[in-house]
């Protein structure tokens, strides 16, 4: 419980530190190593032994959050690149075919494209008064950046303390045995109370765009708050198939970096979702 708690305002910290780089080189960065380094810990777990695919999949998970930072300039066709890396993947596998397994290559390219992209997420959060400009202004992107955020870590914080004090029945007990009902409900009710003050917040202190409304984030807090609870459950699933309790142990008393982050690669790309469809109508 001590380096829980002590690792999470650490990482509150950093978070609120890497915030302040919005818009420098340095926010691209952090989410790349971030992602590479969850890359890094799905690839052990599915026991792939191939150095060429290991170096191959976390430099994809480096470039990844790069793209979305300068795909305006660099103007690359994503779909020609994909098909090369997919196509790429298997001449390895069909050299390494003693070592290799058709599901370890769909793996490994599942882990190195969908968990940077969505942690790049927060990319197109920050940069939602260009996507949206008739919509959106400039400080509406730190708002989203924070209800992403909480959506994931202040769903699992309350979820976390409500099960411990309320929890008598157990959510999915082969897959997760300690999550409760009772837990999930107080995850949810917890994030939605905070997510509206945090608009309030945003609203009186630093005009949040008339798009934003209450009733919005108040049906987005609950949606995601569950998908946050989906997507811990998610991975709970691919530790129990592996026969693993942690994807690593970089942070003390969370585990990996997929420990903490695997609800933020639903929650994030979820978001922005919700935010293209309402903008679209």
């Amino acid at each position: 419980m001590k380096s829980r708690i002590i690792t999470g305002l650490v990482g509150t910290a950093a978070v609120i530190g890497w915030l302040f780089s919005m818009y420098t080189p340095v926010f691209s960065v952090v989410l790349a190593v971030v992602g590479a380094i969850g890359v890094y810990e799905m690839v052990k777990v599915f026991e792939i032994k191939n150095p060429v695919i290991k170096v191959l999949s976390i430099l994809i998970s480096l470039l990844v959050p790069l793209w979305f930072e300068y795909k305006e300039k660099l103007n690359i066709p994503v779909f020609p690149v994909i098909a090369f890396i997919v196509m790429l993947y298997l001449i390895i596998m069909v050299l390494d075919f003693k070592n290799l397994k058709f599901e370890q290559i769909t793996c490994s390219l599942f882990a190195s494209a969908f968990i940077p992209s969505a942690l790049s997420s927060v990319i197109l959060f920050r940069d939602v008064y260009k996507a949206f400009p008739e919509a959106y202004k400039k400080s509406d992107g730190i708002f989203f950046i924070l209800f992403a955020f909480f959506c994931c870590w202040l769903s699992d914080t309350f979820a976390y303390f409500a099960g411990r004090f309320f929890g008598k029945h157990k959510l999915a007990p082969v897959i997760s045995p300690k999550k409760t009902v009772e837990g999930a409900i107080g995850g949810v009710i917890g994030t939605l109370i905070i997510n509206i003050i945090l608009f309030f917040i945003f609203r009186y202190r630093f005009a949040l765009s008339e798009a934003v409304s209450l009733p919005l984030v108040m049906i987005s807090s609950v949606c995601l708050s569950v998908i946050s609870i989906f997507g811990d459950l998610a991975a709970s699933t691919i530790k129990r198939h592996h026969g693993i309790k942690d994807f690593g142990n970089l942070l003390p008393g969370h585990g990996g970096v997929m420990d903490r982050f695997d609800s933020s690669c639903f929650v994030f790309p979820a978001l922005y979702a919700i935010i293209s469809a309402v903008n679209a109508f």
